[in-house]
């Protein structure tokens, strides 16, 4: 059996390019003061020797504190919304030599705590975090001690923190207001687990567009804790074999609005049953017919995070801050199919 070699170290690049390991140092940080010759032959023995840099233990050598990452606990990377928002960070980052750890929280509030604890303790420059917990005292002291940490899609509770998220309520308000100004009063209403802020939002918007009219949803069409597409295509099911079923349904996710479109597939409702989505995905606008959504702006939402959280690390030491980001609505076609006459 062939023995496994080591990892080149700074010492054997110094060897190989004839130069001296603070030499090599300055080459591999980036720093001035190296002829380009002298960089051109460390460059290569680097590439020769597979060399990879420790940036921790240069910081540490040079006394900064800084371990160049930071880490983003999101709802989950394979929805639509999270990956697009990490994707959004990644760039952000990329653009100041900063790598990103990153996880899914699955909104289990222990999850949450374990890994911003074990990103803690890897000495990561700040925190991106969509909260599964209700309130976040637990970060109380690394908050007090300046760990940057901006919440996104959800405001911290408990803890002074910077904050981005979209307008809820009124983004759910204007997806029912749609439905009902087509003449529909039977909406379903489709929502994630009810102790999560933003699915209390979206309902409460859903209620008041009703009672601005003077009207109440049926509370049999309200159904909550839909984790994903599967849950809300059988919820849709079951709401489509009632005596009297929907005309409409406002699916409070984009995964819901995804189930939601299967159910009535599968019962050949697709061109009679309305449906509004809040958030969009891709290949939404390719349905038939397509999805009308209430669209949330995850591009912005992921820039202004990363914007402050670098200000913060950078220094800024402002009062925090709260973005609120108002949604669109797209009207696709979806949305706008009759009820029955």
């Amino acid at each position: 059996m062939t023995e496994r070699a080591g990892r080149a170290t700074m010492r054997d690049v110094a060897a190989l390019a004839g130069v001296s390991i603070k030499t090599v140092s300055r080459v591999v940080n980036a720093e001035a003061g190296v002829a380009d010759p002298v960089r051109e032959r460390v460059q290569d023995a680097v590439t020769r020797l597979d060399y990879r840099h420790h940036l921790g233990a240069s910081n540490l050598r040079r006394g900064s504190s800084r371990s160049g990452l930071i880490g983003a606990l999101l709802q989950d990377v394979s929805n639509s919304f999270s990956a697009a928002l990490l994707r959004s960070l990644e760039d952000a980052a990329r653009s100041r030599g900063t790598a990103i750890l990153s996880a899914s929280l699955d909104e289990e509030p222990d999850r949450e705590v374990s890994l911003v604890n074990d990103l803690v303790s890897r000495r990561v420059d700040g925190l991106v975090i969509m909260p599964s917990t209700l309130r976040q005292d637990y970060l109380s002291s690394e908050v007090r001690v300046g760990l940057p940490v901006v919440f996104v899609d959800r405001e911290p509770q408990g803890v002074a923190a910077d904050s981005v998220s979209v307008e809820n309520f009124e983004g759910a308000q204007m997806g029912a207001e749609h439905l009902l100004a087509q003449g529909h009063r039977r909406i379903a209403c489709l929502t994630d687990l009810p102790q999560i802020s933003t699915a209390q939002r979206r309902y409460a918007g859903f209620v008041q567009a009703f009672a601005e009219r003077g009207q109440r949803p049926d509370e049999r069409l309200a159904i909550s804790g839909l984790r994903g597409a599967a849950a809300a295509e059988e919820a849709v099911i079951q709401l489509l074999d009632l005596d009297r079923p929907p005309t409409a349904v406002f699916a409070g996710r984009n995964d819901l609005a995804q189930g939601t479109v299967r159910a009535l597939r599968r019962r050949g409702l697709s061109e009679s049953v309305a449906v509004v989505g809040f958030d969009d995905f891709p290949l939404a606008d390719l349905l038939t017919p397509a999805l009308t959504v209430i669209r949330q702006d995850v591009g912005r939402i992921g820039r202004i995070t990363a914007e402050i959280l670098f200000a913060r690390i950078d220094g800024d030491a402002s009062p925090p801050q709260r973005v609120v980001i108002e949604p669109t609505l797209v009207v696709r076609g979806s949305g706008e199919i009759p009820p029955p006459a």
